[in-house]
């Protein structure tokens, strides 16, 4: 293998940049050469493709989002863009292909391994649901930006004396909603694999209030059931019931940004070493996970066949705190 490309695909977070630094510094040791594809699937397809050195990833190891840049692509589900991909990778001379994304870009890098093009992957996603790796690339950052609002969000509705439901991403997975629960004390999560009824939620309020609390926060994940602005003017409608006047805090994309923590940055180095290793070591067709703090290789379709459940463990936990 005298060749390999790295892209990145789906949504950002921080840690890509780190990655990207590791699979070309790691190339490069190795005698390879390293192509940087931009855009995902979309440029791989129209042939964005542009040779990486030392230089290319220098002083990007705390920098947010992605240098290579991401995007959808709907064209890359079809065949016929599939076949496309094929013909840049091979018109650029490129023998092997990381990939750095969650589920859906996983996906992808699975159709290509089963068209006969040796194809790794490596977990990059803030909801956590990736099978084959205890945790993903992004997911540290995200939470502790999470928790840095929730502590300042927590200081507001203290002198304010209000219930504040908090916004988390997490449109079908609720790990983040309950990681940040747990670490930021807050009185409810609410997220989209557990049913929670709004007289559950008006007891959990009420209850805050009559202890004497100065306010009350709940975690809601954007996945869940109606969404924080419905059930915000449920509980508004019974003002009288919960005590507490209730606000609304989505946090949005922030948590996609911002520069990586120390634990991303080391995640990332780690993986994307380790996924220059093992493609040119002719592993191909899998993913490099992290597993009880250690690398562990898992069959792309292992990895992809569902996302990966929430722990149950946790989400008592999230009850009991």
């Amino acid at each position: 293998m005298k060749c390999i490309g790295v892209l990145t695909s789906g949504g950002d977070n921080p840690g890509l940049n780190p990655c990207i630094r590791a699979v070309v510094r790691m190339g490069i040791h190795l005698g390879v050469e390293v192509m940087g594809i931009r855009r995902g699937y979309a440029g791989l397809i129209d042939g964005e493709i542009d040779e990486m050195d030392d230089r290319s990833v220098g002083g990007i190891i705390g920098h947010g989002g992605t240098i290579l840049a991401t995007a959808r692509c709907t064209e890359f589900r079809e065949i016929k863009g599939r076949k496309e991909a094929l013909r840049s990778l091979n018109r650029f001379g490129i023998d092997g292909l990381v990939v750095i994304g969650g589920n859906g870009s996983l996906t992808g890098a699975m159709e290509l391994w089963r068209m006969g093009f040796p194809t790794i992957g490596i977990p990059s996603t803030i909801d956590n649901d990736v099978n084959g790796t205890d945790i993903s690339i992004g997911v540290d950052t995200a939470l502790n930006t999470i928790l840095s609002a929730v502590d300042k969000i927590k200081d507001t509705a203290s002198s304010h004396n209000r219930a504040f439901l908090i916004e988390t991403m997490g449109r079908d997975s609720g790990y983040l909603a309950i990681a940040s629960g747990v670490a930021g004390g807050a009185e409810m999560v609410l997220c989209p694999e557990v049913d929670t009824s709004l007289e559950e939620i008006c007891q959990t309020i009420d209850e805050a209030y009559i202890r004497g609390k100065p306010h009350c926060i709940i975690i809601v994940a954007e996945g869940w059931q109606e969404g924080a602005h419905a059930l915000a003017k449920q509980l508004r409608e019974r003002q009288d019931a919960v005590g507490f006047s209730v606000r609304v805090t989505q946090l949005g994309h922030v948590q996609r940004g911002g520069s990586p923590s120390a634990f991303d940055r080391l995640l990332a180095t780690r993986l994307g070493a380790a996924a220059v290793r093992e493609l040119i070591a002719g592993n191909g067709g899998t993913m490099v996970g992290w597993v009880k703090s250690a690398i562990a290789l898992t069959p792309l379709e292992e990895a992809v066949a569902f996302e990966k459940e929430l722990s149950l463990d946790l989400w008592e936990l999230s009850k009991i705190m």
